[in-house]
């Protein structure tokens, strides 16, 4: 499994560049902006995924972890490849992007090129499921910090937060919440902070 890549650019394509290696040249698809900023011959770093079937092997690339952890939370969606998931992922902030299935903003989605109504709604439906399950389970676990913080904290790992942003981001979403706020709304609120940063 190759988790990461970093080398100078060989070649930028319409869909991929090629990152070369210790001599290796590894073709990463990934999202425009990144396209856009790579230059050949300077230095590049992306995490990837690695997608591996009988027929095929590719590597997708991404700047961030937290672009990673999303992309592949939507895999997890039915009826969503790696080709849309990139579409999604590389079409605005991933934050912005969570907060749009929070809010279930259907228009945020099918704005993006390959991205149907039909298509809008089962991601919305199935992540926002994702999240709350993930609340849930945290909430009956009843581990770690009192007051609900351990579910939001749960459910943005859910989307693909590192542990220590997702604490951090719970921490301040709870101090402007009223403690009875839902799940729903705790989420959100910490996605708003995320945001800002």
């Amino acid at each position: 499994m190759i988790a990461s890549v970093e080398g100078a650019v060989g070649a930028v394509g319409a869909d991929s560049l090629v990152v070369e290696v210790g001599g290796l040249g590894y073709r990463v698809f990934a999202a425009p902006a990144i396209l856009a900023r790579a230059q050949p011959g300077e230095r590049i770093r992306l995490h990837t995924y690695h997608l591996v079937r009988e027929d095929q092997q590719a590597l997708y690339g991404f700047a961030s972890p937290e672009e990673l952890g999303f992309f592949n939370l939507l895999l997890t969606v039915t009826g969503v490849g790696p080709k849309v998931a990139l579409a999604i992922v590389g079409s605005r902030p991933v934050t912005d992007l969570q907060l749009a299935i929070m809010q279930r903003d259907q228009a945020v989605l099918v704005a993006i090129p390959g991205i149907g109504k039909k298509l809008a709604e089962r991601v919305i439906f199935e992540l926002r499921e994702k999240v709350a399950a993930a609340g849930t389970a945290a909430a009956a676990a009843g581990e770690g910090p009192a007051g609900g913080e351990t579910e939001v904290v749960a459910a943005l790992q859910a989307l693909g937060y590192s542990t220590a942003e997702a604490r951090a981001a719970a921490r301040a979403a709870m101090a402007g919440v009223p403690v009875s706020s839902s799940l729903e709304d705790r989420v959100k609120a910490a996605l708003r902070t995320l945001l800002r940063e």
